[in-house]
């Protein structure tokens, strides 16, 4: 079983989410733990291994979406800390530019701090799941 440290984690899965979804890519390798990025918008296949994409050799590090960590994490927010403002964020998810607005809204409501905090503990959560279920070992702290 490889070992990577959270925060090589966490940069991957930032790195992947960094952009629209399948617009970035971040591989770790199954027998190293050794982590690949790629992007379809800048140049950076120069160190990627032609086999990344075998699933027998490489996990792929999932999108934010993939995991329930964008829009649904956003209303299973809202549903908690604001439930009068649930339809509000609802229809400003229907549009382009929502999550500037969605923060807009938390600044007005004195939520954004908030916000943070519970997308940050519940990204971190949901990556240490992701990882105990492909058996990846996350050292925390490194």
């Amino acid at each position: 079983m490889p070992s990577i440290s959270y925060d090589d984690l966490e940069t991957a899965f930032n790195c992947v989410c960094g952009s629209v979804q399948f617009d970035n890519s971040a591989y770790i390798s199954k027998t190293t733990g050794e982590i690949f990025h790629a992007s379809q918008t800048y140049d950076s296949d120069e160190n990627l291994p032609e086999d990344c994409e075998d699933e027998s050799l490489y996990w792929s590090v999932p999108h934010k979406n993939e995991l329930d960590l964008g829009r649904d994490l956003v209303l299973q927010f809202v549903d908690g800390f604001l439930p009068e403002q649930y339809d509000a964020v609802q229809a400003i998810f229907h549009k382009r530019g929502a999550y500037g607005r969605f923060k807009d809204l938390l600044l007005h409501q004195g939520k954004l701090e908030e916000w943070f905090e519970y997308e940050s503990t519940h990204t971190k959560k949901t990556l240490l799941a992701w990882a105990q279920e492909h058996q990846i070992d996350v050292k925390q702290g490194e």
